[in-house]
């Protein structure tokens, strides 16, 4: 077997020498192909989908050909970090410059990329974009040592995205700088609008564009209303996924440092990660969680661009994402390595009224606005829909599927019922509201009353502001309070009813008209607590055991266990995450096959040449050959 650094290969070649695998999947092949021609691309893949390899193998053919370094744009020194020890692993001269380089090492990275040595540096935009990189890029173009620009997380780029970076827009540059430099832009969500802006923005105009089916077949997606939203997590966490490694993400930071405390009093190893913490700490955190198992790490969405944890287990919202852009990035993070994984998500009422107040009270402009709207609604159609929710999750990337089996609505399908006339009487309710005592702004009352007046409870207040006076009084007894919640989350949610001020008092919307004239039907679903069945398992094993390994015998279990301890040992020292050095998946098939000598060790996926040459002995003694 050739070593990674010798003559010109093609893209699969390298696929099987350096990465250890003997097929692309999907798409990979023909996007690596395109680039490694040299071609511009925008590449559209989920989470877990192989996106990196789509930039990684042709930029080490188009080196081993002579052309000299690739250009890696990421916004992410994690990412950075791990991709570079990864490739370093593999045989691949690899870099990144960023700010936890001291001036030396910053010299010495330098250094290597004017040589043209490097195969690929790793950078942020800001640093890509200053006068004095442009002038070492100027340099190594001119003599021909430019292969090719990776741009990851392209959807930073577009105003429209979930996640828009300002400085990702000086990214135009690259085109106009080195038009005969391939690009490839690589995102995991991005719908039509954002796509388009992608394509402006980047002048992507000749790109051939590859869109993979954004379908995570082994993710289980599960959303619930909220009903005591910390037991139903810890119900979750506790029956499902207990001693696995998942991701919680809250809305607030305040939120995140007190659910990271209770798990922990409550005996899960959870740390906190958001903006606000020191970077030191936030860092400790990130790597706690890349290097260790079963930690749960509890974040706002300042956590997670470009984790690439593969054995994720789950990803919990005990909050509202903006829209399901947000959402299906942050449930991607899950079962990275094909297994079964589970995104559960929690919501209520407060989400709703949060999220299009934020919308509504930003400085953005109207047509902004509009479109967030509409992509709040359409998230909330996902979280109330009663059907698959995996045929909604694609529809709205314009993908078509069938029912998957394997969502909570196709589970366990939930009850529905006709709420066209409960939305009538809560909107005639807030009307009345605005009328009694002759003034709309001083009679106008949140949720809890309308609730109350509506099923007919004469609390103090009701009586105090003489609502149990009113005709719609006791109208809507035969609902419950959940129910009258869901009727209340799709009116704010739909844009006809308001919420305004501090206490989230609501009023009429124009488009309320149509609702009261019954033009408009609402059908919603009965409240998943009060109609919940018996769960089925997202993950085979038992929590302990990783679900690459769950279908070994006792004796393959037990060399499972001494491979990973060997591997803890070698990442350990290498100052990296244990899957860099070796997946699950590829332990668990040593361990099954018993391979009796390097030649059949280097036959299983995941083994390269590089690794195979630095841990074949080690690894065949562990085993006892």
């Amino acid at each position: 077997m050739n070593r990674p650094d010798t003559a010109a290969s093609s893209p699969i070649e390298v696929l099987n020498e350096v990465f250890g695998y003997t097929a692309f999947r999907g798409m990979q092949g023909d996007i690596v192909e395109h680039v490694t021609a040299g071609g511009d691309a925008l590449v559209l893949m989920p989470t877990g989908g192989g996106k990196s390899l789509c930039y990684q193998v042709p930029a080490i053919v188009r080196h081993r050909g002579g052309r000299g370094v690739a250009v890696v744009v990421s916004p992410l020194i994690a990412l950075m970090h791990d991709q570079v020890g990864a490739l370093e692993e593999a045989g691949v001269h690899a870099a990144f410059l960023n700010s936890t380089l001291s001036s030396e090492e910053a010299q010495n990275v330098e250094r290597e990329l004017r040589s043209g040595r490097l195969v690929m540096l790793y950078a942020a935009p800001e640093r890509l974009l200053t006068p004095r990189f442009l002038a070492m890029l100027d340099s190594l173009n001119e003599r021909g040592l430019l292969s090719l620009f990776a741009i990851d997380e392209a959807h930073c780029v577009s105003q429209w995205g979930h996640d828009f970076r300002a400085e990702y827009l000086g990214l135009s540059q690259l085109h106009e700088r080195f038009p005969q430099v391939p690009r490839v832009a690589l995102t995991a969500t991005a719908d039509d609008i954002t796509r388009a802006d992608i394509v402006q923005r980047l002048a992507l105009d000749e790109a051939r564009i590859f869109v993979a089916s954004f379908d995570r077949p082994n993710i289980r997606y599960t959303i619930v209303e909220k009903d005591n939203p910390r037991a139903q997590l810890m119900r979750f966490v506790r029956d499902e996924h207990e001693g696995e490694s998942g991701i919680v993400y809250c809305g607030t930071r305040k939120k995140v440092e007190e659910t990271a405390v209770w798990l922990a009093d409550e005996g899960i190893t959870a740390l906190p990660y958001h903006a606000g913490l020191d970077a030191s700490v936030r860092q400790k955190h990130q790597d706690r969680f890349l290097r260790e198992d079963a930690i749960v790490m509890v974040a706002t969405i300042a956590f997670g661009m470009g984790i690439d944890k593969p054995d994720v287990r789950f990803v919990a919202h005990l909050d509202l994402p903006k829209n399901i852009e947000s959402y299906y990035q942050e449930t991607g993070r899950a079962g990275r390595d094909g297994e079964p994984a589970e995104a559960w998500m929690t919501y209520g009422l407060a989400d709703v009224v949060n999220q299009r107040r934020m919308i509504d009270e930003s400085p953005a402009g109207e047509e902004f606005k509009q479109v967030q709207r509409g992509k709040l609604e359409a998230l909330l159609a996902l979280a109330e829909s009663h059907d698959c929710r995996r045929v909604r999750l694609l529809s709205y990337f314009g993908e078509l599927s069938s029912p998957c089996g394997n969502c909570d609505n196709c589970l366990n399908p939930p009850d529905t019922w006709d709420a066209t006339e409960a939305a009538r009487k809560a909107l005639s309710c807030i009307y009345r509201f605005s009328q009694h005592g002759g003034g709309f702004g001083p009679t106008r009352f949140g949720a809890g009353q309308l609730i109350d007046v509506l099923r007919g409870k004469r609390t103090d207040k009701v009586v105090q502001y003489g609502h149990d006076q009113l005709s719609t009084f006791g109208i809507g007894a035969d609902l419950s309070d959940a129910q009258w919640r869901g009727v209340l989350r799709q009116l704010v949610a739909l844009g006809h009813v308001a919420t305004e001020g501090e206490y989230n008092t609501l009023g009429l919307m124009p488009s309320s008209r149509a609702v009261l004239k019954g033009e408009v039907p609402i059908v919603l679903r009965m409240p998943r607590e009060a109609t919940r069945g018996v769960r089925k398992r997202a993950v085979r094993g038992d929590g302990k055991v990783p679900a690459a390994a769950a279908d070994l015998d006792a004796d393959a279990q037990q060399r499972f266990a001494s491979l990973k301890a060997w591997r803890a040992e070698v990442a350990r020292s290498h100052n990296l995450p244990a899957y860099v050095v070796f997946h699950d998946a590829t332990l668990a098939e040593m361990a099954r096959r018993m391979p009796a000598d390097l030649a059949e060790l280097g036959e299983i996926s995941g083994v390269g040449a590089r690794k195979l040459e630095a841990y074949g002995a080690e690894i065949l003694n562990v085993l006892g050959r």
